[in-house]
């Protein structure tokens, strides 16, 4: 996306950069009603709209959609700038774009949300916003529930609702060489192609015995029996018994 000139049919290589004296000077027009100050404004703020959507890069979405969107939330900021605040446009419009951005994601996301749990993480993110600025410090999850007056659950699973997913190949860690992704660390251990093979083998060599054996081999490892208990489950001695079980191993060992 940093190599694309043009974008939604802008060309970004063309794209101007207003001063804050001039952004302010058009921002009052604007409030006026004056409609080619506000043309002016919006076009003098793409290159603000393109720095906000290229930290969205790799979500999968095309950059002239992601344009687009922050175009909108550009336009929104300078509907609702309030220039007797005496705080500069940037900083008031960037949180703006990048809400807009966010909230396509979700409402785009492959991973379907409720309304009201959307609603809920947006409060969470509120009222996280506004204790980090009283305590100076990131507040735990009981204080925000007990600030929005909620169980703790909601809030845990109202932040998990709005996290973006993550691809099963998307890399952790690499150090150069070997490269570490999602799936390498979520994997099942257990039931992998290699211990299939070997379940195969080894229920294809049970098989092979006779049925003396094979009862004594689920006696024995299946039911988690004693020698001495299978003797006298079986009506052979213990000798007899461990004589039986090895030849088992043994011939099942060759087979495998």
């Amino acid at each position: 996306m940093l190599g694309k000139v043009e974008i939604a049919g802008v060309n970004t290589a063309k794209l101007t950069v207003l001063k804050n004296d001039e952004t302010m000077e058009l921002l009052r027009r604007t409030k006026d009603g004056d409609t080619v100050a506000r043309q002016r404004l919006i076009e003098g703020n793409l290159r603000l709209v393109l720095s906000v959507i290229q930290k969205f890069a790799g979500r999968g979405e095309t950059p002239d959609d992601l344009f687009q969107v922050g175009c909108i939330g550009l336009i929104k900021a300078i509907d609702n700038f309030d220039i007797t605040q005496g705080v500069r446009f940037s900083t008031y419009g960037v949180p703006m774009i990048i809400g807009e951005v966010r909230r396509y994601l979700r409402d785009n996301s492959a991973i379907r949300v409720s309304r009201s749990l959307r609603d809920t993480a947006y409060k969470v993110l509120q009222a996280r916003e506004a204790l980090m600025a009283e305590l100076q410090r990131e507040p735990s999850v009981e204080e925000i529930a007990k600030r929005l007056e909620i169980p703790r659950e909601e809030v845990v699973f109202a932040m998990d609702a709005i996290v973006d997913p993550v691809s099963l190949y998307d890399p952790v860690y690499s150090d150069g060489t070997d490269t570490l992704c999602v799936m390498d660390q979520v994997r099942d251990t257990k039931n992998t192609d290699h211990q299939w093979t070997d379940h195969i083998a080894l229920k294809e060599a049970f098989s092979r015995l006779d049925a003396r054996q094979q009862r004594i081999v689920a006696l024995r490892f299946f039911e988690g029996k004693t020698q001495m208990e299978v003797s006298k489950e079986v009506g052979i001695s213990q000798a007899q018994v461990s004589r039986l079980e090895k030849g088992a191993i043994n011939s099942m060992k060759k087979n495998i």
